[in-house]
């Protein structure tokens, strides 16, 4: 399974407009391999670089129960049920690092499964409920800067 954006390569920028504080909306994601066996995608932003100013890997967007016919997730769009995030709010919360470039990752899974998960929930809590239900897992990841305002 792979996953990747028109809008940026693996491992480069992702573009401006999608930060917290510029357009704040998702970049397009398509996916590709996706297994027979699925039945449905989950995909997480995240910033493993936060760890050192936040204490933890910060959640910028946790979007479940996607149709495993998608083949791409567009801008500003939520095929599925949406988390809520470390920015305390439901739905897509751009890269907004506090001190300097951070690599944000984006990470779609394909589940034999369909989840019995109310919107709103914590990462935690789709953690707990994915496990043992993973099929595969695709990774995409793009820096992004401190913005100076």
């Amino acid at each position: 399974m792979e996953a990747t954006s028109p809008v940026f390569e693996d491992g480069s920028r992702i573009p401006e407009r999608y930060g917290y504080t510029q357009e704040n909306v998702n970049p397009p994601v398509e996916i590709s391999g996706v297994p027979e066996a699925a039945r449905s995608l989950v995909l997480v932003m995240d910033d493993p670089d936060a760890v050192e100013p936040a204490g933890k890997v910060w959640v910028h967007w946790t979007l479940w129960n996607i149709d495993p016919e998608t083949r791409r997730i567009e801008e500003d769009s939520a095929p599925g049920t949406e988390g809520t995030t470390d920015f305390r709010k439901t739905g897509y919360n751009g890269p907004n690092p506090p001190d300097g470039e951070h690599t944000y990752r984006i990470e779609v899974y394909a589940l034999d499964s369909v989840l019995d998960l109310e919107e709103g929930a914590s990462r935690e809590e789709l953690d707990k409920y994915m496990d043992g239900y993973v099929l595969e897992k695709a990774e995409l990841a793009g820096t992004f800067p401190l913005l100076e305002n």
